[in-house]
């Protein structure tokens, strides 16, 4: 097989190579398309979704998340001053940790710092940087894609032998689902998301004037440094409420408390595309984000210049910092236990 061909091709999945990692990996693309013209790219570092894309209402095609070119530019990316973690999966544990420890049956795990005094995404080195295997490729109806990843005890300094599966799921209904299964050596914590950033005008577009519904009446309480004090606070007469929706804020780094998992839990909506997204999960929280330091410098795929309101993230997880909290959802995944995250992305032409 040359490195320059295509190395895997039907109507619905193609494989190419996406580039090589400093050691010698080879990194491969992996596009799956349904018979509505919907089609996902992702790549087997960080388990990264690159691009989904649509058409839209003038018939043309949309890029609905933001991403690089080749492999060497997500490497680049974790070297900036804020890592933006572009469609990557976030894992050990993703958000904040406080003080970068946690306890487990009275043992204290201190775990690297890399976000001041605390630990953010997993560490130096969270899964998003990984060298994931793709373990299966489906096509047909609903083509899909597995992703396995196998961390070490002591990665970090999370306890515990990890080995996490994250299949994506393209649909006929133009969906993207994705469901992550987890099992431990030793009891450890675990909180994994997907980042990407969507952005249904496309992504060298802006979010700004996109309509955003979020339905929670609470979102969690944090410190100046963004860790979770324990308390909640309501919605109601607060620019977090998302309730009867409002314009995407230039602006928001914030855990939505979520209290029905059979529902849709948020939207996002363009009057210029006619797309819009709906977001379900069967996990605890969302955690909206939009901003962030990491922007202006950044040159994505296309040639496009990504800035601070390129994207919105729909972070769907457990709460920030839990294995700290006792009255916060379980975070603990028990040796013989197995972890079970779903969530679905679901588009439509709704103009």
């Amino acid at each position: 097989m040359q490195k320059s061909h295509i190395s895997y091709f039907t109507a619905d999945c193609v494989t190419k190579l996406f580039g090589t990692l400093p050691g010698g990996k080879e990194v491969y693309s992996y596009t799956l398309s349904n018979g509505s013209g919907m089609e996902a790219t992702f790549i087997n570092y960080g388990a990264t979704l690159t691009s989904l894309t649509f058409t839209g209402a003038d018939g043309s095609m949309v890029d609905v998340v933001l991403g690089f070119n080749d492999v060497d530019d997500y490497i680049d990316s974790f070297n900036l001053p804020s890592a933006p973690y572009f469609g990557s999966v976030i894992g050990r544990y993703a958000g904040r940790i406080n003080n970068g420890n946690f306890v487990i049956d009275g043992e204290t795990h201190q775990l690297n710092k890399n976000h001041g005094a605390h630990t953010l995404h997993g560490g130096n080195s969270g899964f998003g940087r990984a060298f994931w295997q793709m373990k299966q490729l489906r096509g047909g109806l609903n083509p899909s894609i597995v992703f396995t990843y196998t961390s070490r005890e002591g990665e970090e300094h999370f306890p515990g032998e990890l080995t996490i599966d994250v299949t994506y799921t393209i649909t006929e209904n133009n969906e993207l689902l994705i469901e992550y299964t987890a099992s431990t050596t030793k009891d450890t914590v675990l909180n994994l998301t997907q980042h990407s950033y969507f952005n249904l005008d496309g992504h060298s577009q802006t979010v700004s004037g996109q309509e955003l519904v979020v339905r929670a009446d609470k979102v969690l309480e944090v410190s100046a440094d963004g860790i979770p004090t324990g308390a909640f606070k309501a919605v109601a007469n607060t620019a977090a409420d998302f309730n009867e929706g409002g314009k995407v804020p230039s602006s928001i780094d914030t855990s939505f408390v979520l209290e029905n998992s059979n529902e849709p839990v948020a939207s996002l909506y363009s009057d210029k595309t006619g797309l819009k997204m709906t977001v379900y999960t069967n996990q605890s929280s969302v955690h909206i984000y939009v901003g962030g330091n990491c922007f202006g410098s950044i040159r994505g795929k296309e040639g496009a210049s990504y800035h601070t309101t390129s994207g919105i993230c729909f972070e769907t997880q457990n709460f920030p910092d839990a294995p700290n909290h006792a009255h916060f959802p379980n975070a603990v995944l028990r040796k013989g236990e197995h972890y079970s995250h779903k969530t679905r992305f679901a588009f439509e032409q709704a103009k």
